[in-house]
């Protein structure tokens, strides 16, 4: 089995720490959290994802809106750079610690962080770089 993801929640899994939307929205993220930690490939999707199943009952849910397909292609672009590899729709990435550890810390730098601009987390965000990713529930460092 894969987590299919958008590519703006490579960053998002970074810093979750059991907060959402909803408690349908948190209790699903915990399960893909936990998939990932236990290694399982990523594939990447274009649009609504694994991590947006609950909120889709809902016709104007934000996962539909331009504003995260454009976080997807600066943080598919941002990431890609940092990996040197392309990223988009169908593009499997393994979540081991090693690339997690990659990633934290260039998020930390605000190196890969274009793609959080405008959204409403980006400062919950940056206070759990800020404490050195303590809590985070996708394979925690």
């Amino acid at each position: 089995m894969t987590v299919r993801l958008r590519a703006h929640h490579l960053l998002c899994m970074l810093t979750f720490v059991g907060e959402g939307y909803t408690p349908a929205f948190i209790a699903n993220y915990h399960r893909i959290a936990a998939r990932l930690s236990a290694g399982e490939e990523i594939e990447i999707v274009s649009g609504p994802d694994d991590i947006c199943a609950p909120l889709l009952e809902d016709p104007s849910a934000h996962c539909r809106s331009p504003g995260p397909a454009r976080r997807d292609e600066a943080a598919a672009e941002a990431i890609g750079r940092l990996l040197r590899i392309v990223i988009g729709q169908g593009t499997r990435i393994s979540p081991d610690g090693k690339l997690l550890r990659r990633l934290r810390l260039r998020f930390a730098m605000e190196d890969i962080r274009g793609a959080c601009e405008g959204c409403e987390w980006s400062e919950f965000c940056s206070d759990v770089a800020g404490s050195g990713f303590r809590d985070v529930l996708v394979a925690p460092c």
